[in-house]
């Protein structure tokens, strides 16, 4: 394996986990949040503020990056870490996803997947072979095997052999992967396999049981979050996870609200990615530790208390609500800066506060008051700073 992973804590009454997965640009202190800078860039953010943030690791999209700039521009500017003024570990997603969310545009079959590109209508191949192929050339630290990622609901049948078709592309990535590991200029990223089976236990099970004994670097939980009811959600990841390897990094794709989140990192899982955070900052809805806010509702118009009084980035540090009330409203770029600052601010700090929760054997007592406090104080805080996050 050229990518590694440790278990560091483990709390004492859930199976949520601390970890260190090291990878060729660093360690990521597990569990983490991505931020998604799908084609390049996270949206609405620089990247000196984002280093200022100081995410583990960060994702971008294989699909997107292959229609613009494509594989040779990004070569050509010196990789896709140089794209994005990162100089962090970067995850890329393989393209499954637009499997599932650009169905009308692309044909699916045994060998890989053609799309039509949404910018200019062309044609695009994607197999197994060449998605690793990219996200080598790409330089990341971290690629994923194609995948078939099916709507919800998703008929037996048809989750079986969507199931059986994933199984049998990884271990064609993998192949590839390995192939690139041997060659006179080895890619030194990791690749991690992804468990598909839509809400099936059974297939979740052998899909598992055909990954599981492969050298995968690490396994994610796919398929989910495609628009099946929270409660099952839930129920999902709580089945699901354990059937992973405890002994590498488990990833859930494409969750991001904050309670999801904390209940995944409960069953065990260690990383996460979703554009919540920045696509509700364009739309003025803010994450806060007490809640939602949608910031251009007229109550925050003469309101000088900051977003989230508990919370330290730059935009609560220098901006009322009021404030930002007024610059979205204008329709100020600005305003999305700030907002979404703040909602990434917010992510993070989430997962490093679950991190100490975890390495202190609190866990359970953590994720109860983050959940009582926002349950009840949509987004305005009865008294700023009450309670124990711990």
């Amino acid at each position: 394996m050229t990518v590694s992973f440790t278990t560091t804590h483990r709390d004492a009454a859930t199976a949520a986990r601390a970890g260190e997965l090291s990878t060729p640009h660093g360690v990521v202190r597990t569990p983490a949040f991505m931020p998604v800078g799908t084609g390049g860039t996270v949206k609405g953010i620089a990247a000196w503020e984002l280093e200022r943030l100081a995410p583990e690791i960060v994702l971008a999209n294989t699909y997107h990056l292959l229609l613009r700039p494509g594989v040779e521009r990004v070569e050509r500017l010196g990789g896709l870490h140089r794209l994005l003024a990162w100089n962090g570990p970067v995850l890329t997603d393989s393209g499954g996803y637009q499997v599932f969310s650009l169905g009308a545009r692309r044909r699916i079959d045994d060998d890989g997947v053609t799309f039509q590109s949404h910018i200019d209508g062309s044609h695009h191949r994607l197999t197994p072979e060449s998605v690793v192929d990219v996200q080598s050339r790409f330089g990341v630290d971290v690629a994923m095997v194609l995948d078939e990622c099916l709507s919800f609901p998703a008929e037996s049948g048809h989750a079986r052999a969507s199931m059986l078709r994933s199984v049998c592309w990884a271990e064609r990535g993998l192949q590839r992967a390995e192939c690139l590991r041997a060659s006179d200029e080895p890619w030194p990223g990791g690749l991690f396999a992804i468990q598909q089976g839509a809400l099936d236990g059974q297939l979740r099970a052998e899909c598992s049981a055909r990954l599981c004994d492969k050298p995968f670097d690490g396994f994610a939980v796919g398929g989910l979050a495609v628009g099946e009811p929270r409660e099952q959600l839930y129920d999902a990841v709580t089945e699901f996870t354990p059937m992973l390897p405890d002994d590498r990094p488990r990833y859930l794709m494409g969750v991001g609200y904050p309670e999801d989140i904390l209940h995944a990192v409960a069953c065990g899982v260690d990383l996460f990615d979703c554009v919540l955070p920045t696509r509700s900052a364009r739309t003025g809805k803010v994450f806060t530790s007490c809640g939602e806010l949608v910031i251009k509702n007229a109550r925050f118009a003469d309101d000088t208390e900051p977003l989230d009084p508990a919370c330290d980035c730059p935009t609560c540090l220098r901006y009322s609500r009021g404030a930002l009330r007024h610059l979205f409203m204008s329709r100020e770029a600005t305003s999305v800066v700030l907002l979404t600052v703040h909602n990434l601010a917010y992510f993070l700090s989430l997962m490093r506060t679950a991190r100490e929760a975890i390495m202190a054997s609190r866990y359970t007592r953590f994720r109860a008051h983050v959940e009582s406090a926002r349950a009840d104080g949509e987004g305005i805080p009865a008294v700023a700073g009450e309670g124990d996050p711990t």
